[in-house]
């Protein structure tokens, strides 16, 4: 085995996320207007609806589902984020502070 076929094996080729991974807030708020755009299309029965409403609704559904969780998970990580900071600031001024006894 040579130099070259180790290189080789050491590199790892992963997949893309899925296509909704790099949605920010703004991302998400336009995948929950656009499920809601869905289901006023299936519940005017616009040209395209299926046959079956159900199957409309559901599609909606999905859509408003990942983008209340990309808009749940992203909030939840700049509360996250905000008390961090707030802590990490806290113990900086307490150790700025002399020790009285």
């Amino acid at each position: 085995m040579t130099d070259k076929d180790i290189e080789d094996a050491d590199e790892r080729d992963y997949a893309p996320g899925p296509w909704w991974a790099d949605l920010r807030t703004w991302g998400a708020v336009a995948l929950i207007a656009l499920g809601a755009l869905a289901a006023a299309w299936v519940w005017f029965r616009l040209p395209g609806t299926s046959a079956e409403p159900a199957t409309g609704y559901y599609q909606a559904a999905r859509i408003i589902t990942i983008g209340l969780v990309i808009v749940g998970c992203t909030l939840l990580g700049r509360r996250r984020d905000k008390a961090a900071a707030a802590e990490e600031s806290e113990q900086s001024e307490e150790s700025k502070e002399p020790e009285r006894a």
